[in-house]
């Protein structure tokens, strides 16, 4: 990472600084487009095009609102936090071994709260509403959350104690995972947190986003009254919170080459096939009953919890 201080690399690390900024502004809304391709051809169908969601974006932001007389500002809180939260989020995690645009020790702990401030106004745009309905998902996404939170932050307690740092950009670029003391722990770790990709996004085996009966939604059933310009926003917001989460996945397996334009060739690439996975998961299972969600939520605890206690001995 010197490199990017030297006076001479002053350009290269501007380079890189914007094109972090457009992939986290451009990228997000190709995630959801690749893991629906993937499920659509598991499935023997043609399935929409790997681009649909920025043609669903581009036509929402065309659309008018409609708001319900019970509804207050808060009910537009929730779309904004969710991809003003993004933006941030995205600006503090590594992109391809580069350094984040914004780095300091402890931005982890920001990093994690930004998502967890989303959650909140969220929920609160969801009982803003006044519907049974929304406030019955909303509950739920409180309750899962409580569980998913403790396992990103121990793989986060596991990966700072493997690099001696609390900044994103050196926990998720450390020398110290090709180690064999932390290949262990770093395996742990990433079974914990595909378990909180999926559950974080709504993804199935936790949740379906593609499902229309409000009793069997966590996420989805919280937006069920925002359209137009709004529900552009929520959509985009998810779609960003994919990719910064496949960020903080990704960047602790990828190797690290002396030329950084090959890194970001194999981020972009580790991007792809996580999402050719994910939408593999989501075609191969089928999702959990509500009381069986919070049993598979713990094995993402226990997985991380081990991954830390492991560093420790």
């Amino acid at each position: 990472m010197s490199a990017f201080l030297l006076p001479d690399a002053l350009p290269e690390k501007i380079a890189h600084i914007l094109l972090h900024v457009l992939t986290a502004l451009c990228l997000g809304p190709l995630i959801p487009g690749l893991i629906n391709k993937v499920k659509a051809v598991m499935a023997g169908r043609c399935g929409p095009p790997v681009l649909q969601l920025y043609y669903d974006l581009a036509k929402l932001m065309r659309k008018r609102a409609v708001y319900s007389r019970t509804t207050t500002w808060v009910f537009l809180a929730g779309p904004a936090a969710t991809v003003a939260a993004g933006l941030v989020a995205a600006l503090l995690v590594p992109f391809g071994h580069a350094p984040a645009p914004v780095h300091f020790q402890g931005d982890v702990i920001l990093f994690a709260y930004l998502f967890g401030l989303a959650r909140f106004l969220t929920v609160l745009s969801a009982l803003d509403t006044g519907s049974s309905f929304e406030g019955m998902g909303a509950a739920r996404e409180v309750t899962f959350s409580a569980i998913t939170e403790p396992a990103l932050f121990l793989g986060f307690a596991a990966l700072a104690k493997a690099s001696g740092s609390l900044s994103l950009s050196a926990m998720l670029a450390s020398p110290g995972f090709a180690i064999s003391r932390a290949t262990g722990p770093l395996i742990l770790v990433l079974a914990g947190w595909l378990i909180v990709y999926l559950a974080e996004n709504a993804r199935i085996p936790v949740d379906d986003p593609n499902t229309h009966l409000e009793l069997t939604m966590i996420h989805e059933v919280m937006v069920l009254d925002h359209s137009g310009r709004p529900f552009a926003l929520v959509l985009y917001g998810a779609s960003l919170k994919l990719l910064v989460l496949a960020a903080l996945f990704v960047g602790p397996i990828l190797p690290r080459t002396a030329n950084p334009w090959l890194d970001w060739a194999a981020y972009f690439a580790a991007l792809g096939l996580l999402a050719v996975v994910v939408g593999v998961i989501e075609s191969i299972t089928a999702r959990f009953r509500m009381n069986q969600v919070p049993q598979f939520l713990m094995a993402g605890v226990l997985a991380t919890a081990f991954a830390f206690l492991l560093q420790l001995v």
